[in-house]
C-alpha cells in the first residue's frame, strides 16, 4: 500500500504553497470541476494538494503532522532559517534519525530527515 493522496486546508493556500515551496517542492496551480483552484504537487507517488478551508471549516488542522526526508538537507534549513521559520527542534541526531522539527504557517509540525 501507498499513500496516494495529501489533502492541507488552510486559510491561506498561496502563504502556505509559498511555505512549502522552501522545501524545494514545486506547484501547479489549477481546479477541476467545481472545486476551487489549489496548490498541487507530487512527491513520489503521493500528491499533496493545498486547498483553501472548507465552508464548514473555521481553522486549519493543527494535529496533522507530516515527514519529510529532504534531499539537501543542510541547505534547506540554512533556507528556511532565512525565512525565519520556526523551529521546535533544532537539527539533531534522534532515535529515528538526523532530524528538525519545524512549523508551517498553520503551525503543523513538520519533521525534517537528513537523507
Amino acid at each position: 500500500m501507498d499513500i496516494r493522496l495529501l489533502v492541507l486546508r488552510t486559510g491561506s493556500p498561496e502563504k502556505t504553497a509559498a511555505f512549502y515551496k522552501l522545501l524545494d517542492l514545486t506547484f501547479d496551480y489549477h481546479k477541476h470541476g467545481n472545486s476551487p483552484y489549489h496548490y498541487t504537487t507530487q512527491i513520489g507517488t503521493t500528491i499533496l494538494e493545498i486547498y483553501p478551508l472548507a465552508k464548514n471549516q473555521t481553522e486549519a488542522d493543527k494535529n496533522l503532522r507530516l515527514g519529510f526526508t529532504i534531499d539537501n538537507f543542510d541547505t534547506t534549513i540554512d533556507t528556511l532559517k532565512q525565512h525565519h521559520v520556526p523551529f521546535i527542534l533544532e537539527p539533531t541526531q534522534t532515535d529515528f534519525g538526523f532530524m528538525a522539527i519545524i512549523t508551517d504557517p498553520d503551525d503543523r509540525k513538520i519533521e525534517l530527515y537528513k537523507k
